[in-house]
């Protein structure tokens, strides 16, 4: 019965939902995770089902298997999405300064380059994310390492802390490598834990970031 009134929920929160058409999506849900499946007609659309099932209580996790298709737009040619991405990284002001290229195979874009903080690397993702044809986005671009392994810990600790809701107690936090940022423990809710994953990637130096904190 749970996982019966959790699918409806998921249900009722694409409904509410005016940014993307959830008719073509399949929704199961079984011991607190969540299954899409089906189809929309952008990366934007997918990308924000997943966002609207995050926000529904009770979601533990999810298993996104929609399939990204563009019924009334001719297949863009990879060249072209190609072409277009790097264009709008270069028109970009907060990356337009960096050297950062754009692989296209088969829709799926291919970011790379070396950026100094985690929100250039993400504009850069959001940048592509819209280009008509493009299926999915795998955002390779590096950070400059600045610090050292205790300097990163304490910096993103010292986030938690100072973040209103997150309960910074119930989060491990430990570094590896040099600029690996593992965390663990339990929230909440999923924008808690959106919430650490951000406070991680904020501390200079971070390269790349395992989110194993479990959504309650």
């Amino acid at each position: 019965m749970r996982d019966k009134t959790l699918r409806q929920d998921v249900i009722d929160e694409f409904e509410f939902d005016p940014s993307f058409d959830g008719a073509h999506i399949g929704i199961a849900a079984e011991d607190g995770v969540v299954t899409l499946t089906g189809h929309v007609g952008s990366y934007g659309q997918k990308l924000a089902a997943v966002a609207a099932t995050q926000r529904v209580k009770g979601v533990h996790g999810i298993a996104d298997e929609i399939e990204v298709r563009y019924p009334n737009n001719p297949k863009k040619a990879d060249d072209q999405i190609a072409r277009r991405a790097l264009d709008l990284l270069h028109w970009d002001s907060t990356v337009s300064q960096y050297e950062i290229n754009a692989l296209v195979s088969a829709g799926w874009v291919t970011l790379s380059g070396t950026v100094n903080w985690q929100f250039e690397r993400r504009a850069a993702e959001l940048c592509v994310r819209k280009l008509a044809g493009v299926i999915g986005v795998l955002n390779h671009i590096k950070l400059k390492q600045r610090a050292t392994s205790g300097d990163i810990k304490a910096k993103i600790e010292a986030a938690l802390m100072r973040h209103a809701t997150v309960e910074a107690g119930a989060i491990r936090v430990s570094v590896t490598g040099g600029d690996h940022v593992v965390l663990e423990g339990e929230v909440d809710n999923w924008r808690d834990r959106s919430a650490a994953e951000h406070a991680a990637w904020s501390a200079p130096g971070v390269m790349s970031v395992d989110d194993l904190i479990v959504v309650r």
